[in-house]
């Protein structure tokens, strides 16, 4: 009957809903605080990080507390994952962070197959690192991980990530928008590769 439709779409209901805040980059620079009240007036429970933008990790957590809000992930690029690793896991903690994901490699390497497998080399001792400080490490892809390298038979980026990273350390933020724009449907890579995407 209708009731019984109703109690299960009911139960399927996400109960902590989430903005990505590289969304709102711009005012993060201007109004930091602001934008982190805002967000949370309009009803988000949890925020991703793509920067501090010169916060300090207990200012941020102290903010966040004030709000209400919880940030279980945070992106950091390719460039701080190779050098700057050890203080962004010790951040990490401060602020409350489950995930630390990198959305990109450098845009000069990523028509290469060597590169990216050097990639999965650095995010799987990354994802060692971050595993022992009890964080999840995390790729996130745009579309440029599903054109072919014309150097690998035509490969994409992104099943070489998949395939050269270790499943346990290295596991994937979805973006299911990036992933139908290039061509490709996220189903087929949620049945390939189990488990491997928690975000």
């Amino acid at each position: 009957d209708s009731r019984g439709s109703l109690a299960a779409e009911s139960s399927r209901k996400l109960d902590r809903i989430g903005m990505q805040l590289d969304t709102g980059r711009d005012l993060m620079k201007t109004d930091f605080e602001g934008t982190l009240a805002k967000v949370a007036g309009i009803g988000y429970n949890e925020v991703e990080f793509a920067g501090y933008f010169d916060h300090a990790p207990k200012d941020i957590r102290a903010i966040l507390d004030k709000n209400k809000l919880t940030s279980p992930s945070e992106h950091v690029s390719y460039e701080v994952v190779q050098n700057k690793w050890a203080e962004t896991l010790d951040a990490a903690h401060v602020v409350g962070h489950k995930f630390i994901v990198c959305p990109s490699i450098d845009d000069s390497q990523r028509k290469v197959t060597a590169a990216w497998k050097k990639a999965a080399e650095v995010f799987n001792r990354a994802g060692e690192a971050s595993q022992k400080a009890g964080i999840q490490f995390a790729y996130h892809n745009h579309t440029w991980e599903f054109e072919p390298l014309e150097d690998s038979g035509g490969k994409f980026a992104y099943d070489i990530l998949l395939t050269e990273t270790d499943p346990k350390l290295v596991k994937m933020e979805m973006d299911l928008c990036w992933i139908t724009i290039a061509g490709q449907d996220p189903l087929t890579y949620f049945d390939r590769y189990p488990g491997r995407f928690p975000l």
